[in-house]
């Protein structure tokens, strides 16, 4: 089984992603009438990855959670229609790669801290969502990290943790996968700063790369 994280992997949000929490930041602000500090786009860079509960924590921690909750609604709200309408950026060879693995045969899911609405939003814009099975996301239930998807989809489709690789560029993949005893690939092209990685099984510049492991 092959489990892709998605923002640093398959797509980059970088190009619209601070653009589109501004705009929801302004509109609450001026529907409220609340003035908040905007995030820079490096703060906003350095959340990409992490549970989404947690990114708007710390961006916006003066602000009470049924606030950000309204904020962050927006945010996802906004950057789906972005990526529908051509937004964001796709790593090249991300359609070849996963038609690859599917025709070897192999499982491929997704494991991703992102909202089921934004993921599935990315691979049906790249063309590949029919390919994956269906995805698992945080629910703040029995799945509240990374970790807990992967685990989640050992036990679904009763896969040794060995036979299983994690193909990420942040910590959060990293920490998943060793969580589970799991492969980790690591994509040194995505979002993750040095040394932010402590070890990997293997590693990639580009995702076509990832073809002769397989």
């Amino acid at each position: 089984m092959v489990a892709f994280d998605v923002d640093g992997t398959l797509f980059s949000s970088e190009s619209i992603i601070f653009k589109t929490y501004v705009q929801a930041i302004e509109e609450f602000a001026a529907k409220k009438g609340k003035l908040t500090n905007l995030p820079t786009h490096d703060q906003i860079m350095m959340q990409i990855g992490k549970p989404v509960r947690e990114i708007f924590a710390n961006l916006l921690p003066e602000l009470p959670e049924q606030e950000r909750e309204g904020i962050s609604s927006r945010v996802l709200e906004l950057l789906c229609d972005s990526i529908r309408n051509g937004g964001g950026d796709f790593y090249a060879g991300v359609g070849s790669t996963i038609h690859y693995l599917k025709e070897k045969g192999y499982t491929i899911t997704c494991a991703s801290n992102g909202r089921k609405q934004y993921v599935e939003t990315v691979l049906e814009t790249a063309g590949v969502l029919q390919y994956f099975e269906p995805i698992l996301v945080i629910n703040q239930e029995n799945i509240c990290t990374k970790g807990d998807i992967i685990s989640e989809y050992l036990k679904k489709y009763g896969y040794a943790a060995q036979s299983v690789i994690l193909v990420g560029d942040r910590y959060s993949d990293w920490e998943a996968a060793r969580q589970n005893k799991c492969l980790f690939g690591f994509c040194t092209y995505g979002h993750s700063v040095n040394g932010e990685i402590p070890d990997f099984d293997w590693k990639f510049d580009e995702l076509p790369e990832l073809k002769q492991f397989f």
